[in-house]
């Protein structure tokens, strides 16, 4: 029968795979199975962070024999996607998804865990952050979901993109220049278009909402987001490369997956309706029988840009000595590790159109009770 397991790996640093590699080597996880890899690492989580860059170079050379592929060609046949930035109480760690089986020929009681995977086409420098971005990721987005066997999109709890950023010559920024058309290939408009990708996709948008999406939208009018999308992008990357994670009632395993989307960086009551929802009802925090079902916590959280939280001013974006993403990545894996009891949660930040400003998307995998 379909099923995934998952597979959660707290590192010594970067480069530390010796948990995955005891796994495979013992045959209680298959290379061919992997379908992706999810990682918090120890880097400031900005541009120069080459902490990601260690960790997936380790994943490469130790997956490409097993799979028998060369080690560049490793990612075509697993994505890897890690979020730098280990700030306060979290730790760094690594969350491997495998994928086996048929799907079942009638509907179980029940619903689990899938993994669709896929990308878009190549995108030209001049489409990012505007509206073919958002169409081409709406079009890949609904192809994967329709190999998944859901009832419908409200099964999706989770779309793990890395945007895609296309080196751009001096001759196309010129030339987008005198269209009137800057440039927008850039993390902030990929992350954006992305997202909404995800919530044309998904039906995410009311119809006067979808009405309104446009070029001039993106990035400009916030009431338009997703509250399933987690986008980072990467310089230099031609295609989005793209993970769903949904509910079937035509897979088994024990896995289930469930959303939220939190109002704003404190908003500790919808975490705790989802946890609930999930079977892990807390009046405080997660109990130490109920920590053993949590398999992970994924988060997306900005500094508010308004410049306040309900109400009182911040200073995350007016600090000159540490980045607002720092702080409010910190701030967020706070949050969510005091509900839960555990610091091995996977918060990546910067959120253009995912959820409402100041607030964002939270997905929750457990083992199902």
């Amino acid at each position: 029968m379909r099923s995934v397991s998952a597979f959660r790996f707290l590192t010594s640093g970067p480069s530390d795979v010796a948990s995955l590699a005891q796994l495979l080597s013992n045959g209680n996880l298959r290379a061919a199975d992997l379908v992706c890899i999810l990682g918090k690492t120890e880097g400031n989580g900005g541009r120069n962070d080459h902490s990601r860059e260690l960790a997936m170079r380790a994943l490469e050379e130790l997956l490409a024999p097993l799979l028998g592929v060369r080690r560049e060609a490793v990612q075509d046949r697993v994505i890897l996607s890690f979020s730098g930035g280990t700030e306060g109480v979290v730790t760094p760690h690594m969350v491997a998804f495998s994928q086996h089986g048929n799907w079942r020929q009638t509907r179980a009681p029940h619903k689990r865990l899938v993994i669709g995977t896929g990308a878009t086409r190549a995108f030209a420098a001049e489409e990012i952050g505007r509206m073919a971005q958002v169409q081409e990721t709406a079009r890949a987005i609904t192809e994967i979901v329709a190999g998944l066997h859901l009832d419908s999109p409200q099964d999706v709890h989770l779309v793990q993109m890395k945007g895609a950023i296309p080196t751009a010559t001096y001759a196309q920024e010129l030339a987008a220049q005198q269209r009137g058309q800057p440039l927008r290939s850039n993390m902030i408009y990929s992350r954006g278009a992305s997202a909404l990708g995800a919530a044309l996709a998904l039906g995410e948008l009311a119809p006067e909402s979808a009405a309104r999406l446009a070029d001039d939208a993106i990035c400009a009018d916030y009431s338009l987001y997703s509250g399933v999308a987690s986008v980072s992008a990467k310089p230099g990357l031609l295609r989005t490369e793209i993970m769903v994670f949904a509910n079937s009632a035509y897979a088994d395993g024990e896995l289930v997956i469930g959303h939220t989307v939190m109002r704003d960086i404190l908003d500790t009551q919808s975490v705790r309706s989802l946890l609930s929802e999930l079977g892990l009802p807390c009046e405080g925090q997660l109990t130490e029988l109920q920590r053993q079902r949590l398999v992970a916590v994924l988060a997306k959280s900005e500094a508010d840009p308004r410049g306040s939280i309900r109400g009182c001013r911040h200073t995350m974006l007016s600090d000159d000595d540490i980045s607002d993403t720092r702080y409010s990545r910190c701030v967020l894996a706070s949050v969510l590790a005091s509900l839960t009891g555990d610091p091995a949660v996977y918060v990546s930040t910067r959120a253009e159109h995912h959820g409402p400003q100041g607030g964002g998307p939270v997905a929750i995998l457990v083992k199902a009770g």
